[in-house]
């Protein structure tokens, strides 16, 4: 950073004090969290879940499954999140997603690092869950991508932000049931005709914000493979955890 840029971050936070993203609570720094939000973060460790990153409430050794991937298991290999999905979390997405706070992205994605480290380090391509181009219009950027970007550069891994594009406008999947989901997504996903030579026998890592059954992940690691792709890993900040094992 220059020293120009350093002055004008100042002069900014003397004007427009820095504030929590989650409650609005006056911090000491831009994008971070107060003592108050930051304690009531659960970030999530092992035990978990070898394929969907579910977490355990013990452990049962390495390579252990839950039951919902037993039973059917997703098309991707490997999913992780960095924190469970709360109350909290929710209004920094909101901020993040809808709010233009695109500060927040390094700091967010600093946390998926952590989580991630494995996946980020086996990857061979890594790439944003795309938004349909309508959205991205009006929204005007994608926060999967923004995410995507710093882990992207941490670990030299090659960013492929249209790798997966989004054929059709799909809708909210927040109020939707489990198979609404699946039903919402089907269909909505295609790889880019012009990347499809660099997929093969590659490992991809898909960067989104949130996983909560699976399905969007789900639908384009089934694509993906399809078109060629040795394997398909998933990274989101956070994730759903409900009170019983899903």
């Amino acid at each position: 950073m220059s020293a120009v840029s350093r002055v004008l971050g100042v002069a900014l936070d003397f004007v427009l004090p820095p504030r929590c993203p989650a409650c609005g609570v006056q911090t000491g720094s831009t994008g971070g969290l107060c003592t108050e939000c930051w304690r009531g973060l659960r970030f999530l460790a092992p035990p978990h879940c070898a394929q969907c990153g579910y977490p355990f409430e013990m452990d049962f050794g390495p390579g252990v499954r839950c039951g919902a991937c037993l039973a059917q298991a997703p098309h991707y290999d490997r999913a992780r999140s960095a924190v469970a999905y709360d109350d909290t979390i929710a209004r920094i997405l909101i901020s993040f997603k809808h709010g233009d706070r695109t500060d927040l992205g390094p700091g967010l994605s600093a946390w998926m690092r952590r989580a991630g480290a494995d996946l980020l380090m086996e990857a061979d391509i890594i790439a944003p869950v795309p938004l349909h181009r309508r959205r991205l219009f009006a929204r005007r950027y994608n926060q999967s991508m923004l995410l995507a970007r710093p882990l992207a550069q941490a670990f030299g891994k090659p960013l492929v932000g249209d790798l997966v594009l989004r054929a059709r406008i799909t809708q909210s999947q927040g109020h939707l049931s489990p198979a609404a989901r699946r039903r919402n997504v089907e269909g909505a996903f295609r790889t880019n005709p012009d990347r499809k030579g660099a997929l093969a026998g590659r490992r991809v890592l898909l960067i989104d914000d949130v996983l909560t059954t699976g399905a969007t992940v789900n639908a384009i690691a089934r694509r993906l493979k399809r078109d060629g792709a040795e394997a398909v890993d998933v990274l989101t900040l956070a994730r759903v955890v409900r009170e019983t094992a899903v």
